[in-house]
């Protein structure tokens, strides 16, 4: 099957830019926790259209990748929060609450757009950050999703299950577009023994696995699923390979049958989360 270029078909979503406002439903806003106020960074938050105080809902995590990046199928990517674009698609903005989570730079003034600043102060953070939308804006805790494009899909393990406290937030992962430990990097821990260490504290959380069609054998979807077949963690482990080259977080602003597939995923995580708690 012919790979299509997304870039050419016309996204039926488009994600709201984000403002100072007060939050609201249907408003994505710019946000800093308490300790930030006056520096550059923050973090985004949508509520949802349908959002009501008296109810809680699911949550959203999201991380963007690195930045700058265009490639030269027109994809591009700043590396700042306002890039994410996955938890807008899974949702359509109803039902979920979504947040774009920062990496902190190592001087504690901005959101740092190439890796990870100060890995323990990005571990705070989205601790933090969860916890306030959970009990500021009616998060259900038992249903917190972690997703991220590319930096942002390694950050899903690399900083995600970074500590048993953090660790223990999510429910489900979708990391799109690289997997920690598959590759070494040029960073610290990047090596398949610290990724594994990692790994083994999804205690058995499910996890969907997207990657774009790529000419790397590194980075193809085959590469991760061996790393995970041999790494000798159980958890239920979903891979999907999606029907284009483009390498970008906002494939899911687009009608694609692999969109409706994922959706149905998480509906089903969702459920399952509730059911156990």
């Amino acid at each position: 099957m012919a790979s299509i270029n997304i870039r050419t078909m016309a996204p039926d979503l488009i994600v709201p830019p984000v403002t100072d406002e007060p939050p609201a439903p249907g408003r994505r806003v710019r946000r800093a926790l308490d300790g930030f106020t006056g520096t550059r960074v923050y973090h985004t938050l949508f509520l949802p259209t349908n959002w009501n105080p008296a109810r809680r809902f699911p949550v959203i995590v999201e991380y963007p990748g690195n930045g700058p990046y265009v490639s030269a199928l027109g994809d591009v990517c700043s590396g700042e929060v306002e890039d994410c674009a996955l938890g807008y698609g899974l949702s359509a903005g109803r039902d979920f609450i979504w947040i774009g989570l920062p990496f902190i730079n190592r001087e504690h003034t901005g959101n740092e757009r190439y890796w990870w600043g100060d890995v323990a102060m990005d571990v705070d953070y989205c601790c933090r950050a969860v916890r306030q939308v959970c009990q500021e804006f009616g998060g259900d805790q038992r249903a917190v999703f972690l997703t991220g494009f590319s930096r942002g899909a390694i950050a899903c393990n690399y900083i995600g299950l970074h500590n048993d406290a953090i660790a223990g937030l999510w429910c489900a992962f979708l990391p799109h577009s690289h997997y920690d430990g598959v590759v070494r990097r040029d960073y610290p821990a990047s090596d398949r023994a610290a990724a594994l260490m990692r790994l083994r504290r999804l205690n058995g959380r499910p996890s969907l696995i997207t990657q774009e069609r790529t000419d790397n054998p590194s980075c193809a979807l085959p590469a991760t699923r061996s790393f995970l077949e041999t790494s000798g963690v159980q958890a239920p482990f979903t891979f999907m390979e999606l029907p284009f080259h483009n390498h970008c977080a906002d494939w899911l602003l687009r009608a694609l049958s692999e969109r409706e597939q994922v959706r149905a995923w998480v509906q089903r995580v969702r459920h399952s989360a509730s059911e156990r708690a």
